[in-house]
């Protein structure tokens, strides 16, 4: 039997899971946004105005507090650069992936992920415990890029508007 504690572990877990199998449908339906209404960003804003709007409603049904934003302006610079990543995120995924498919995309943002944060934890950044960049970790990190040679399938055929292509 799951016990509470372990069933109260698993939630998290789950919910990541959750979180980035739907990407993958994220950045194909921003996408498919952008090109009907005639550029990638419009696409990018259409998804963040989305966002925004069920963020504002989650807010209101959970009834959250006010933020204290004196608190949040006395911290550091990097407190509000989320805004922008978050931008510059779903802009390339609306751009790039109808170029790269989803897997292609989505390889390459963890690869991405992977080398920025044994990079933020061999310096400590952003108040992190500093975590040294060892062969292991290396090895991890080339490992993953051979991982997204792999998905990308690289010279496989795809198929695209009926017509068979092979990628290079």
């Amino acid at each position: 039997m799951f016990s509470k504690v372990l069933a109260l572990a698993l939630i998290p877990v789950g919910t990541a899971l959750l979180a980035g199998a739907v990407l993958p449908f994220q950045a194909a339906s921003n996408a498919a946004v952008g090109r009907a209404l005639g550029h990638p960003l419009w696409g990018a804003l259409t998804s963040l105005l989305v966002s925004a709007v069920v963020v504002l409603v989650a807010l209101l049904v959970l009834r959250v507090s006010a933020p204290d934003i004196g608190k949040a302006l006395q911290g550091s610079w990097w407190l509000w650069i989320g805004g922008i990543l978050g931008a510059l995120y779903v802009g390339s995924a609306t751009a790039i992936t109808p170029l790269l498919g989803a897997s292609g995309f989505l390889m390459l943002v963890v690869a991405g992920q992977i080398v920025a944060s044994v990079l933020v934890d061999h310096f400590g950044l952003m108040g992190l415990a500093v975590k040294p960049i060892t062969f292991t970790r290396l090895a991890g990190v080339v490992l993953i890029f051979g991982g997204v040679l792999l998905v990308q399938g690289i010279g496989t055929p795809t198929v695209e508007n009926g017509a068979t292509q092979t990628s290079e």
